[in-house]
């Protein structure tokens, strides 16, 4: 054995990846040739977007008999090919592995067939989920609402190839990482879980007298008439308060702003359309800013409910729960504040309350920080796969001696 440096690899068309007969892309059928009447039990399955974004091949149940399958023989997949969505959902390869059934694509799909002997499906997975590659096929795609990528924009698609040694070198190297990101994932899964049970045993519990939210809870409608408040937010059921063009990547608010909900530090606010989806979210980012007056904006008696506490009750599956009901119960699926203010919160006295929510903003602070710890995992795997890719990065390659 002797030990090589990775020098820039050359780049290679995906189109001229193709192995020896044959052709490297090949797209789905037409959209009528697979109907539903063509559906069977068991046979021969149809690979469609659902594989693809689960990443597993053995997902979903839909097949055809050998007949249909025969005369879309063209469109069959194979061992170590690798299919990608045409619709909405570049950066999401599948590789085919060496077990999964027979089968053809369906019409959303796009099949990449290589010549092993050159490149390892694999590793072309990695770098057509790569980040820069999907900027770059984001900004080619066709599509208006949706990317939608076809066969020739692929084709013409330059992918970085080393030698094969260098390349199952990187395929090692992201398969740490990989690793080391799924299992600090499944870690938050468990604190989460943990969190849910503790949420529930410590507040929605029984033991706890019951009072109306609308006992510690009052509206607040103070207006931007001066037009002194400039900062436009909005809520979202994931991370709470944002500023609409990070949201929306544009700003998506009227130019009078005068008619707006001041809302302060502290105080609440939700979107009575959308709250029984959990847009609802204390701000905690900014010291103010305005929303549209569709949204009800409150703040909470301190001497009666600790702040944190009455957060953490939000995220329980009891509150959950009531907000739907609530909502379920209105013709618009709305909830106004006179009807969130007369769902019932548990009410234990406020050192119990700022004991639990202590504890349980520990448990919150946990969890918090291993999500870091994956957001960065991730971060540091993409930089590196880029410097691997290009080139910038030499890593130890053992290569058979000649």
């Amino acid at each position: 054995m002797k030990t090589q440096s990775q020098t820039r690899p050359n780049l290679v068309r995906l189109k001229d990846l193709a192995p020896r007969t044959g052709s490297a892309l090949k797209a789905g059928p037409f959209g009528s040739a697979i109907k539903k009447e063509d559906y069977v039990s068991a046979g021969y399955k149809i690979y469609g977007q659902e594989q693809v974004i689960k990443g597993d091949a053995f997902w979903g149940d839909y097949w055809i008999d050998e007949t249909k399958f025969l005369q879309l023989k063209s469109c069959a997949v194979n061992p170590g090919d690798l299919l990608v969505s045409l619709v909405g959902t570049i950066g999401k390869v599948l590789v085919i592995p060496s077990d999964a059934p027979e089968g053809v694509i369906n019409p959303r799909l796009l099949r990449i067939r290589v010549n092993h002997e050159v490149v390892i499906p694999s590793y072309l997975k990695h770098v057509l989920e790569a980040e820069s590659t999907v900027r770059l096929l984001k900004r080619w795609s066709q599509g208006g609402t949706m990317d939608v990528l076809n066969a020739e924009i692929l084709g013409q698609l330059s992918v970085p190839l080393p030698s094969l040694a260098a390349q199952k070198y990187l395929i090692d190297v992201m398969h740490e990482w990989d690793t080391a990101i799924q299992k600090t994932e499944q870690l938050v899964a468990a604190k989460h879980q943990h969190y849910s049970h503790e949420l529930s045993h410590l507040i929605s519990r029984d033991l706890h007298p019951h009072g109306h939210v609308g006992t510690i809870a009052e509206e607040v409608s103070a207006r931007n008439r001066g037009g002194n408040e400039a900062r436009v937010l909005s809520v979202t059921n994931s991370r709470g308060f944002v500023l609409p063009e990070d949201q929306f990547e544009r700003r998506v608010a009227s130019a009078d702003l005068s008619n707006y909900k001041i809302v302060r530090r502290g105080q609440y606010a939700y979107n009575p359309s959308r709250i029984n989806v959990g847009s609802i979210a204390r701000l905690n980012g900014w010291d103010d800013g305005v929303l549209s007056p569709m949204y009800v904006v409150f703040r909470l008696d301190d001497a009666k409910i600790d702040s944190d506490y009455f957060l953490h009750w939000l995220n329980s599956h009891e509150a959950r729960q009531r907000i739907k009901n609530s909502a379920q119960g209105s013709v618009r699926e709305t909830v106004s504040f006179s009807e969130f203010a007369a769902l019932m919160i548990p009410l234990p006295d406020t050192v119990t309350q700022t004991d639990t929510a202590r504890y349980l903003n520990a448990l919150r602070e946990e969890i918090d920080l291993l999500s870091q710890s994956v957001a960065a995992l991730k971060t540091q795997k993409r930089g590196l796969m880029q410097k691997l890719l290009t080139g910038q990065w030499q890593l130890p390659v053992q290569e058979e001696a000649s």
